[in-house]
């Protein structure tokens, strides 16, 4: 073994896990090393999907796939043609674990616990006799005779190929050592949040939701529909997380104030509501009991008072005007966003390692020989539901892949 090769492994997560089980399967003659520089492995694996783990997606079409990250799908397309989502529900399948699909296609462990995956990561790594070193930080990277020379807060390591993946971060300086050796790290921006409404009483409807409501940032493009969920704070949802992560450029600029508007009937447009609340100008039942469009009865409640109809009003008393502004109302019902909450404990990021210097047939960087850039440290970055994961499984796979072609 004096003269094995030695592949390092810059992060102890999801993508550095899987592209440390992948590169030992490939070289087993290979030393694998893995530098984490805090005192916990699989940080993020454990608390995704609330504690679950949401593996994947169930979306197994290449230009469906790729639909789902704000950034990095032309790349994505080379990168998914070689280890798609089949590809990863074969791998841990393989293992002992078998992924089932949720309604939204999220896929989990049968086990419905992250511990199933951190385990599986844990046993391969010990099966291929992986050596793990917590609390090493990575400060230097340098191309020295067709190795890298790797030095850490501990020690100097010479490694024939290094695979980084140490995911995504807020700060710059997490990606110092990147830097130094000339990687341009694009702005890093955050990602999949939820919208901050200080001054709306919507919030004490929290926990209410519509399945089909279309959250709008005025004055831009970016608008998405799907379910809309009320908290404490604001509002929350799938089709907030979409837009969060689609217009994360935007919010940034903005400084996270906006003013955001709801169509709370799917995407109905106002001239077809106001028809459809005419059906009912002679009845005598009262506005607030009559909630129409799938809308909770609270909210309705609350969207009917918001247009200036009295909860004493029946459907008889209305106005013209009254009709026009509760259809207003119903389909453009505006809000002042004033700040972000981070979605759970998650958080994802925006920017990250420019993708103009990594060739993705084999992850490899343009700028250092021999080093292999995979997952979130990448300005790639996917919506909430199983998205980011299959990127860092993808990459780091092709990484593993490639990391010994000399």
């Amino acid at each position: 073994m004096k003269n094995s090769k030695h592949i390092i492994i810059i992060g102890g997560g999801a993508s550095g896990f899987f592209a440390a089980i992948n590169s030992a399967i490939n070289f087993p003659e290979a030393k694998i090393t893995i530098l984490e520089k805090s005192t916990k492995l699989l940080s993020k694996v454990k608390v995704s999907g609330g504690g679950r783990c949401n593996v994947t997606h169930a979306c197994f079409e290449n230009q469906e796939l790729i639909k789902n990250y704000p950034r990095g799908q032309k790349e994505l397309q080379q990168v998914f043609s070689q280890f798609t989502t089949s590809d990863t529900v074969s791998w841990f399948a393989q293992r002992g674990i078998k992924l089932k699909t949720e309604q939204d296609g999220r896929m989990f462990p049968e086990s419905n616990s992250s511990e199933s995956i951190i385990n599986c990561f844990l046993e391969e790594a010990k099966k291929h006799n992986i050596d793990i070193h917590l609390s090493e930080e990575v400060i230097g990277l340098k191309s020295i005779e067709n190795k890298i020379s790797v030095s850490t807060t501990k020690n100097t390591f010479i490694a024939d190929a290094v695979i980084c993946g140490i995911g995504g971060h807020y700060q710059l300086n997490n990606y110092a050592f990147l830097k130094k050796i000339g990687h341009t790290i694009d702005e890093l921006i955050p990602s999949l949040f939820t919208l901050n409404l200080p001054q709306s009483n919507i919030k004490e409807l929290m926990g209410l939701s519509v399945k089909n409501g279309t959250v709008k940032v005025n004055g831009t493009k970016h608008q998405y529909t799907g379910p809309v969920l009320i908290t404490h704070w604001g509002l929350s949802g799938p089709a907030v997380l979409k837009l969060s992560a689609f217009a994360a450029q935007e919010f940034f600029k903005l400084n996270y104030h906006a003013d955001i508007s709801v169509n709370w009937t799917n995407n109905l447009n106002e001239e077809y509501i106001k028809e459809i609340l005419s059906v009912n100008i002679n009845s005598k039942v009262l506005v607030v009991n009559s909630s129409m469009f799938d809308i909770p009865k609270r909210l309705w409640e609350f969207l009917v008072l918001k247009s200036d109809i009295q909860p004493s009003k029946s459907w008889n008393e209305l106005s013209k005007k009254q009709i026009n502004k509760l259809a207003q109302t119903l389909s453009n019902d505006s809000y002042n966003m004033q700040g972000k909450t981070t979605f759970k404990e998650e958080f994802v990021t925006s920017g990250g390692i420019n993708l103009k210097e990594i060739n993705f047939k084999t992850m490899e960087s343009k700028l250092l020989p021999h080093l292999f850039i995979c997952g979130e440290v990448l300005n790639i970055d996917g919506i909430t539901g199983g998205f980011n994961f299959q990127n860092a499984w993808s990459t780091a796979w092709i990484a593993a892949k490639n990391a010994l072609y000399h």
